[in-house]
């Protein structure tokens, strides 16, 4: 089974949620009137895109019906794939890898499948070639190591650890140190998704970044926010606290597979103007793709 194919199955949910509720409504209107924008843009909301930006989605809808006198269903579908697909292009969906050693700073709160998709980003850009050091800088959570070995060694991928309780900081150090002496491509670091309290982990995320900074001037850096799609509306405000003291880069979006809530995609991109770059929909190590808008919106409507 193919990427796409997966995904189509993976989204199978949200698809119900959003497509099958459209063709119900087109089913009961004889014409392309105000009444069916409202019942479309009600879908969109329960469908978590948000309410904002369902509003804005439903608006240029409207103006183009007029403007283009559109008056058939399938027009009025294509149109709006089209907007949804506006929304989501806001920067490349490609990593930014250029200099090298590029360096990955991954971060999220516990359980959103930070340590699962470091493993799957880490085989994607291993079979496309890359040498990849993985930086295990998550060292307050139990067993956080021990589980990011395991995916590590199923990447193929070298890790660079200390024991439970080392100040991430200098785990990262380390790490950048035997990235420059591998002559590596990628250094992934995970960072811890909880502390005592928000203050804590933004300084610690404040520190690692230093330390890259100081010792990689020169080289591609991505922040990626892990997000669980299950969460709906929920992601939207994580984006928002992380985004406080962390220029993130792009959006991994994971557990898309199984949810009705993949229309939270559309939202997120919107009120943040962060490209998503990967999409999981799976538990196996191949279940990671870089994000493609086209197809996630072919998935779904």
């Amino acid at each position: 089974m193919g990427f796409f194919e997966k995904l189509k199955k993976g989204l199978g949910k949200t698809k119900e949620s959003i497509s099958e509720k459209i063709n119900d409504v087109f089913a009961n209107f004889r014409k392309v009137d105000e009444d069916l924008l409202e019942e479309l843009e009600e879908i969109l909301i329960m469908s978590d895109i948000g309410v904002d930006t369902s509003t804005k989605i439903i608006d240029e809808l409207r103006n183009r019906i007029k403007k283009e006198k559109i008056e058939d269903e399938e027009t009025v579908k294509n149109v709006l794939r089209e907007e949804m697909a506006k929304l989501l292009d806001v920067g490349s969906n490609d990593l930014n890898l250029e200099k090298s050693p590029a360096v990955i700073l991954v971060i999220g709160v516990n359980g959103v499948g930070k340590t699962t998709s470091i493993g799957k980003i880490a085989n994607n850009l291993r079979k496309n070639g890359k040498k990849v050091v993985i930086a295990a800088a998550d060292t307050f959570r139990a067993a956080a190591v021990e589980q990011i070995e395991i995916w590590a060694q199923r990447a193929q991928c070298d890790l660079v650890k200390k024991p439970e309780g080392t100040d991430p900081a200098s785990v990262v150090f380390d790490a950048i140190q035997y990235t420059k002496q591998q002559n590596a491509d990628v250094l992934i670091c995970d960072t811890a998704g909880r502390l005592h309290n928000k203050k804590n982990l933004m300084d610690e995320l404040a520190k690692i970044n230093k330390i890259i900074n100081r010792e990689l001037p020169d080289s591609s850096k991505e922040v990626l926010l892990v997000l669980d799609g299950t969460t709906g509306q929920n992601a939207i405000s994580q984006v928002k606290v992380f985004k406080e003291t962390t220029d993130i880069t792009g959006i991994v979006l994971t557990k898309l597979d199984g949810t009705a809530k993949g229309g939270v995609v559309i939202g997120i991109v919107d009120e943040n103007k962060i490209p998503v770059k990967y999409i999981g929909i799976g538990e196996q190590i191949d279940d990671m793709e870089p994000f493609n808008s086209e197809e996630f919106l072919k998935a779904i409507i």
